[in-house]
């Protein structure tokens, strides 16, 4: 009885382990309504998606890093990204990114996707702007 109440919490404390590890890595998307809706988490990465502003891509002078704005046509979340971007990767196109939510309400990405050709949109964009109005995709006045 003892060696079965063992392998049953070896196997209890295993499971345990793997689910945790499971629900770390796991990374969630969250539209820009939602993360402007606070729903979003701040001290976990997580994957954001929508339309990128036209007129909103803004270069730092001697540096690698950019910051835009991604709406899904309800509301907007600025993105701030070091790195170079995608070749595909312009203003009125559909993008993902991967990161975290700043305490300043600036999403950090740490990797942007962008559409491979004209006819695909992530499906996580997709769904979000599924629905949606037809709006003019202009930065708006703050």
């Amino acid at each position: 009885m003892v060696v079965i109440g063992l392998l049953v919490l070896g196997m209890g404390l295993a499971t345990a382990l793997i689910l945790r590890a499971f629900n770390e890595n796991l990374m969630y998307f969250y539209s820009t309504s939602e993360v402007s809706a606070g729903k979003a988490p701040t001290a976990r990465d997580f994957r954001i998606g929508g339309l990128v502003v036209q007129d909103s891509l803004q270069r730092q002078a001697d540096s690698l890093t950019v910051q835009f704005v991604l709406t899904d046509l309800k509301q907007q979340v600025t993105v701030r990204y070091t790195g170079i971007l995608p070749d595909l990767f312009r203003e009125g196109q559909g993008i993902v990114a991967n990161g975290q939510l700043g305490a300043d309400g600036v999403f950090v990405a740490r990797e942007v996707l962008a559409k491979h050709d004209e006819n695909y949109m992530p499906p996580e964009v997709a769904a979000s702007l599924k629905h949606k109005p037809d709006e003019s995709l202009t930065r708006s006045a703050p």
